[in-house]
């Protein structure tokens, strides 16, 4: 028996177009999210134009920001709020907040996306956060004014500075002890870690340096000093660092010098020093490593920086007081 013939389907050119245009947007959507202090918003900048597309808002005095391992969501904590906002990046909404404390600094999510560290500055700990529950599940003292945390890649470690005690705490995750107390530079702030993981790097704000650990006995293994030609040792106050995905480089704004550092990780050297605006602060890569981006805190806007040809391609002018930058691809 002869099968009957069907028609095809029939789609205009205007839907095929559209669908086209559609699924092209959904793959090539690079954008970066900046977090302002002061605006209680997220500023969406759309990497290709270099222009800003529009604002999420979310709670008050939002700061660090971390994308979920899955891709699907993005964190913010908001020191005002005592909160994570989690907001959905397909539809750029708030879905759920999830308490922190108060004065909530940085944070990270354990490897399975399930346990988060978040620094309270005011109390001086580090609080445990469950996040299916959403519920603050312990804490665990530390120095006075604790900032930069960060979780090891096999989850079995925390890493915390103390900015008034000089220390990097080392906390076993499995027992919630701190097991090591290392002395770096003056206010330590932010990390960084090599992606092999045998190297922790952590800004020294008032050192105008950076402290080298080596992770399997958490000993330190050099410090590294800034200078910069025309600017005071007291302006030079290192805090935002990144680290590239081979681990040859290590990228380091230079707060109130107005500079970013790029560092070789094997000679521990400063091999190019590039002009960003006022009080280069939070520091985003992208995925092909080839643009940095920079949070300036007192000039109101974001740098975007040529990492081959190691100089500034533009300014955008963002919220104000912006804090971290959170690159989405």
């Amino acid at each position: 028996m002869k099968t009957p013939f069907r028609p095809a389907p029939q789609f205009t050119w205007s839907a095929l177009a559209a669908a086209a245009l559609l699924v092209s947007s959904l793959a090539q959507a690079q954008v970066a999210y900046v977090s302002s202090e002061k605006d209680h918003k997220l500023t969406i900048v759309d990497l290709k134009t270099q222009s800003v597309t529009g604002t999420v808002a979310t709670c008050k005095r939002p700061r660090h920001m971390v994308v979920t391992p899955d891709g699907k969501q993005l964190m913010v904590a908001c020191g005002d709020s005592g909160q994570a906002d989690v907001i959905d990046l397909a539809t750029r909404k708030s879905v759920k907040k999830i308490g922190l404390g108060d004065d909530p600094e940085i944070f990270d999510l354990t490897p399975d996306g399930k346990t988060l560290y978040v620094t309270n500055e005011e109390d001086g700990e580090v609080g445990i956060v469950d996040l299916a529950s959403g519920k603050r599940t312990g804490a665990i003292k530390v120095g006075e004014e604790p900032e930069g945390v960060l979780v090891s890649r096999d989850g079995k470690t925390v890493y915390v500075t103390s900015e008034v005690a000089s220390l990097v705490h080392v906390i076993d995750t499995a027992t919630g002890k701190v097991t090591k107390n290392i002395k770096v530079g003056k206010r330590p702030r932010r990390f960084a870690m090599t992606p092999d993981g045998s190297q922790l790097w952590v800004t020294n704000e008032l050192g105008a340096s950076i402290t080298v650990i080596g992770t399997k006995d958490h000993e330190v293994l050099d410090t590294v000093k800034f200078e910069v030609k025309g600017a005071r040792a007291a302006d030079i106050t290192p805090v935002g660092i990144a680290m590239s995905a081979d681990g040859k480089r290590a990228f380091v704004g230079l707060g109130k010098a107005n500079h970013v550092a790029f560092v070789d990780v094997a000679s521990r050297k400063t091999t190019h020093l590039v002009l960003s605006g006022k009080r280069a602060w939070g520091l985003a890569l992208n995925k092909a490593q080839d643009r940095l981006y920079v949070a300036n805190g007192l000039s109101d806007d974001m740098t975007i920086i040529d990492v081959p040809g190691a100089k500034a391609l533009k300014s955008v002018a963002v919220g104000r007081v912006p804090h971290s930058i959170a690159v989405v691809e």
